[in-house]
């Protein structure tokens, strides 16, 4: 239903903007601004441990889930740790819309993740539901563990 949505704005506004004489493919939303957008559509959403729906995300579940349902129509590994050995590495600081970033919450390995929204801030699954935070707060820059890019 959501693709239908954004199919059907999209294409709305290809048409409104070719009336005006703007190129569509200039006023399309690139994958980052569209994955970042559509992720926060879902502030809010509850938290379900092992959850990869609207009805309730894990952490791991929500990054899958919007990168699968976006344009960018990309499976994701299911688990954060898994999601940290793909992907392209980012240098700490240089991290871009829709990068996601990865951090160590069980002390042990990689055990959460969230989507890189700019200005230092991430939005994921937390046990609170799905929220947007702070790199800067202490908890996420002493369990920070590193970015990586899936768009293309």
């Amino acid at each position: 239903m959501k693709r239908l949505l954004v199919a059907v704005v999209s294409l709305g506004l290809a048409a409104l903007l070719s009336l005006s004489g703007v190129s569509a493919a200039k006023a399309s939303p690139s994958y980052d601004q569209e994955v970042t957008e559509t992720a926060k559509l879902y502030k809010g959403a509850p938290f379900k441990w092992g959850g990869t729906t609207q009805k309730g995300f894990d952490a791991s579940g929500f990054t899958t889930y919007i990168f699968k349902t976006t344009v960018v129509n990309k499976n994701l590994p299911r688990t954060s740790a898994d999601q940290y050995k793909g992907g392209t590495p980012v240098s700490k600081g240089k991290e871009k819309l829709g990068d996601l970033v990865f951090f160590r919450t069980n002390g042990k390995s990689v055990s959460f993740v969230g989507i890189y929204m700019g200005n230092r801030e991430f939005i994921a699954a937390t046990s609170k539901g799905v929220r947007i935070q702070s790199l800067d707060t202490k908890y996420w820059k002493n369990s920070y563990v590193g970015a990586k890019r899936y768009l293309p």
